[in-house]
């Protein structure tokens, strides 16, 4: 038992603290945070409040290393685990943090069910599935979703993660249909309006895509903003120009190999690799590597080509620059392929 338990003003200061964290007032929890500091240092409910804080105050490092020193000190309190789990697997773009959560997660999990503790077991399934969807793990991803749907049907994040990894598996009519239910019951949700935009766009109803992406981009223009539209000239100009600029290694390498621009990706394409490509990649290497040509008889032939999918830049991008700049640095990504790299290898030269 801590001590909020049995200390009325240690409660009220919990009380108080968490009320303004509530509100998105960090600024205002903070007495209350400094007066728990000095009562009750150690108790893994003011840790959880002290990262709270931070992540309002834009200071995710500052509230992982608090959840981490909490989980040093209470290895075994599931709620700190699941909060310092969750904060990992967020923090979008830092792979090895994600993984690190995924682990803890795992770990967290095996407790949660052998102590029958349901509410910790369905919150460490929601982080894996999520955690796995970030990382383009969408298979590892739907196992845990559909283990947390088990215990929570209705739960409204789940599901939309859960379709989220349909889309991301390339099962595009169960994704629309989960999408739609979600609709009906989070009409305001961007992502369901980004998704079914997107699924429409495969099916090649623009008219609704175009009212789908628009609803998304209202709800949330930050994070879903405008594609930028450039026309089939203007776009074709620009990978002339990226691959005018290329460096010397990259034009040698393409000399027999034909950049092709194509508005999506084939759904033959996606399905080529097991498990399927994310239906938002921006380009293709298809055909052999020149290192595999090198080993096969010279008489035979292996069509290689390196495709850039349109619609897919223009929507990555959030401005005309960026986007010429990164229809370079795709074809490079492609050129790497081509030239026999992996996906490490060119994540490690900054071009995944």
């Amino acid at each position: 038992m801590t001590s909020s338990t049995i200390d009325p003003e240690v409660r009220t200061a919990f009380a108080e603290a968490e009320a303004a964290l509530d509100r998105g007032a960090p600024e205002a929890a903070l007495p209350h945070l400094s007066y728990l500091e000095g009562r009750v240092p150690e108790d893994p409910e003011l840790a959880l409040l002290k990262a709270g804080s931070h992540f309002l105050s834009d200071r995710p490092d500052e509230a992982i290393a608090v959840l981490e020193a909490a989980h040093a000190r209470h290895p075994g309190d599931l709620g700190i685990w699941v909060a310092l789990a969750g904060a990992l697997v967020t923090e979008e773009g830092d792979r090895p943090r994600i993984e690190a959560g995924l682990e803890l997660a795992a770990r967290g999990l095996k407790r949660a069910r052998k102590t029958k503790a349901a509410g910790p077991e369905l919150a460490l399934l929601q982080i894996l599935g999520t955690g796995h969807n970030t990382l383009g793990e969408s298979r590892a991803a739907l196992a845990a979703l559909d283990a947390a749907l088990a215990l929570d049907p209705e739960h409204p994040d789940t599901r939309l993660e859960r379709a989220l990894a349909l889309f991301e598996l390339c099962r595009f009519d169960e994704a629309a249909s989960a999408m739609e239910a979600l609709g009906r019951d989070l009409p305001d949700e961007p992502w369901v309006h980004h998704t079914l935009g997107l699924i429409a766009e495969r099916r090649g109803d623009h008219a609704a895509a175009r009212t789908a992406f628009d609803r998304a981009h209202q709800l949330d223009p930050d994070a879903f903003p405008r594609a930028i539209e450039l026309g089939e000239d203007a776009f074709d100009a620009a990978v002339q120009d990226a691959l005018d600029r290329l460096p010397d290694f990259a034009q040698e390498a393409l000399e027999n190999t034909p950049v092709a621009v194509e508005p999506l990706p084939s759904d033959e394409d996606l399905l080529s690799a097991d498990p399927p490509l994310s239906p938002t990649i921006l380009g293709l290497f298809r055909g052999q590597a020149l290192p595999h040509r090198e080993l096969m008889n010279p008489t035979d032939h292996f069509p290689a080509t390196v495709l850039l999918y349109q619609k897919n830049l223009e929507r990555f991008a959030r401005t005309r620059e960026e986007l010429l700049e990164q229809i370079g640095i795709t074809v490079l990504h492609e050129v790497g392929h081509l030239l026999g790299l992996d996906e490490d290898d060119l994540a490690a030269r900054g071009l995944e």
